[in-house]
């Protein structure tokens, strides 16, 4: 028996590298599909990454390069229609295998879900993206292990509000000391601290390694697998060679403590 009851992950960067080899990727194919000449390099994507939720990536960029559409042209439905177009073009990248789940990730799950510790996710990206993405992990049913998955426009305020979380809380029935949440970023990071749960695992990645995640219990580069240890970046591992539920009860146990 383990001292919390359930396990929420964020999708994009924590589950899988979606961000880096899916959603720009699919962002520029749906620019250069509509005749746009905008073009999001890898360090430009680290910035606009600033912004959660991709219409609202959309019109921060417009914003910040000084884009005006044409008098006539509604910049809801014209930014609406980008994204539908992004959403398309990632969906065919997941369906071709193209985007890999994390080191550590489904080996956690298979133990949470034997250990019948329940399994939920939190995240900006639509729920169309999460169900394609587990669908194409290579694990049959895998989308059906989660209880919840809160997804997309559920909620009106985007991480780093904490509303995801409270609605995942809500939904599951529990407490913030009741689970623990794995996120890759500080707007991530803000979110679950802001709906109260201490009990936070960081896996950064290319793009938010060196961010601020305020108090964390536990900033690593990745999951682990046996004999590939994750890289420790802030906090305590206990010892463990990788993240598994012993080493989160021990973390868990040790913020509620320390609390």
């Amino acid at each position: 028996m383990y001292g919390f009851k359930a396990l929420i992950f964020d999708l994009d960067g924590t589950i899988a590298d979606t961000e880096r080899d899916g959603h720009r990727p699919a962002f520029n194919a749906a620019f250069a599909e509509a005749g746009l000449d905008w073009h999001w390099d890898p360090e430009l994507y680290g910035e606009l990454l600033a912004v959660t939720g991709g219409k609202e990536r959309i019109r921060y960029f417009m914003q910040r390069a000084g884009i005006e559409l044409e008098p006539d042209v509604d910049v809801d439905s014209f930014v609406g229609g980008l994204h539908r177009a992004k959403t398309a073009h990632y969906l065919e990248l997941l369906r071709q295998g193209a985007i890999p789940l994390r080191p550590g990730v489904l080996r956690l799950w298979r133990e949470a879900r034997t250990a019948g510790v329940r399994l939920a996710i939190a995240t900006t990206t639509t729920p169309e993206n999460v169900i394609d993405l587990l669908e194409q992990a290579g694990e049959p049913g895998l989308s059906g292990w989660f209880e919840v998955i809160a997804a997309g426009d559920m909620v009106p305020n985007k991480k780093p509000a904490p509303d995801i979380f409270i609605y995942a809380l809500e939904r599951l029935g529990l407490k913030p000391e009741d689970v623990v949440a794995v996120e890759d970023s500080d707007n991530g990071a803000r979110s679950a601290l802001a709906a109260g749960i201490r009990a936070l695992v960081i896996t950064v990645n290319d793009y938010t390694l060196g961010q601020d995640f305020g108090a964390a219990a536990l900033v690593i580069d990745q999951l682990g697998e046996p004999g590939s240890p994750p890289q420790v970046l802030a906090g305590d591992l206990g010892g463990w060679s990788l993240v598994d539920l012993a080493a989160l009860d021990r973390l868990h146990q040790w913020v509620h403590r320390a609390g």
